[in-house]
């Protein structure tokens, strides 16, 4: 009987494991993963988690008997230490040694990390990336405590608002010239600049950070330029890298991540990937999307081909990133844009940003506005551009944008 082995017990290994079962796969399937809990969702773990609004168990993508009643082998605290692909065997921890006919990699990323010798390795610095992180950092959040967030990107701007609402005070300091400036446009930038001031959070842009100070515990910082803080703990938000070297080691084709075709398959016949860790084409680029919908739609299409389908996977770029109370939703790729286009709401706090490469539109930011995001996603799938002239224009029926 066929026996499917996933790597990786995130978001992409457990909707591929129930992906395989719904579309009727009846082989034996092993869903591997390193931590000691169940699969769970990890956007919440810097936002609703942090905060006490969620609990552990909520956090779970399935209840624990749903392994069982699917008759899904699933193997917690568990890590997978070299392939073998010719005999098409994965080692574990333990040296136990394990048979796969047909392997996925969905092992997710790795939080970038500050260099111990300028304080990385200090008590009091966190990242945030899983539920042990989160839960390290937790009593932390204390009112009154000194916080420095290292890193503008949403992490860092979520772990700021999580801070402020708690009673901190809170400095985030970002090398760049702006916020965000890797991942949007500088109007985007400005409105969370502000929000953000709102809230009383100092944002530094143009500052990075020369190193921690401390002995065992950080106690401060000194900023690139000369400023020293005092702080009480800190949090690094720098980014991620796709955790490729299980693969690397076997020598599967690696390029920014796991390298995929269009149907999931990696250099090797066997061997698929999805997720994070996993880059695939998309208009003739080659990109990895951080993203639990690009998660879960990989996930799945490889779980339909390897049940034996042949569908190829079409990325759908979203994403989203709640803070205060705004919600940030994003449709749609802004590579290459060369102009932005602001639509106000008719309240305050209400807008949406509309990426254009010329006379083509390729993504929106949509800030308190759900239905101009539902609009431009729509239209970013279905190929269409409307003119600029009418996303500006306060009198624009918008849904009417969608009409042939």
């Amino acid at each position: 009987m066929t026996h499917v082995v996933v790597v990786g017990a995130g978001q992409a290994g457990a909707s591929l494991v129930a992906k395989l079962r719904a579309v009727g796969f009846e082989g034996n399937i092993t869903l591997i993963g390193a931590e000691k809990v169940p699969p769970y969702q990890r956007p919440p773990l810097s936002k609703a988690y942090l905060l006490g609004d969620m609990t552990e168990e909520r956090l779970y993508l399935r209840p624990a008997d749903f392994y069982v009643d699917q008759n899904i082998t699933l193997r917690l605290d568990t890590r997978v230490t070299g392939i073998d692909r010719s005999a098409q065997t994965i080692t574990l921890s333990d040296g136990e040694t394990v048979h796969y006919d047909e392997l996925a990699l969905t092992t997710g990323a790795h939080p970038r990390t500050l260099p111990a010798a300028i304080g990385g390795m200090l008590d009091g610095v966190f990242a945030v990336r899983d539920l042990s992180d989160a839960d390290a950092m937790a009593p932390a959040f204390t009112a009154g405590k000194r916080v420095l967030i290292i890193g503008g990107g949403y992490i860092g701007l979520e772990a700021a608002a999580v801070a402020s609402k708690l009673g901190l005070k809170v400095t985030l300091v970002e090398m760049a010239e702006r916020i965000l400036q890797r991942v949007a446009a500088p109007e985007t930038s400005d409105y969370f600049r502000a929000l953000h001031h709102d809230h009383g959070v100092d944002i530094r842009e143009g500052v990075g950070l020369e190193r921690l100070l401390g002995d065992d515990h950080v106690t401060g910082a000194v900023l690139t330029d000369g400023t020293t803080l005092e702080i009480d703990f800190a949090v690094v938000g720098v980014g991620i890298t796709p955790a490729t070297i299980l693969a690397e080691s076997a020598g599967i084709d690696v390029d920014n991540g796991i390298t995929t075709d269009s149907h999931g398959r990696t250099s090797d016949p066997h061997i698929w990937a999805a997720g994070d860790c996993a880059s695939s084409l998309f208009h003739g680029q080659t990109i990895r999307l951080e993203s639990v919908g690009n998660a879960i739609d990989q996930a799945e299409v490889v779980a339909v081909n390897i049940a034996g389908g042949d569908q190829p996977y079409t990325p759908k770029p979203w994403f989203w990133s709640d803070q205060y109370d705004c919600k940030l939703q994003i449709a749609g790729l802004n590579m290459g844009y060369t102009d932005v286009y602001v639509r106000k709401g008719d309240a305050p706090g209400i807008q949406s940003n509309w990426y254009y490469n010329g006379a083509t539109l390729l993504a929106v930011d949509a800030m308190n506005d759900p239905r101009n995001y539902m609009i431009g996603k729509r239209l970013i799938e279905a190929g269409r551009s409307p003119d600029p002239a009418l996303i500006t224009d306060p009198t624009t029926d918008m849904k009417a944008l969608l009409k042939p």
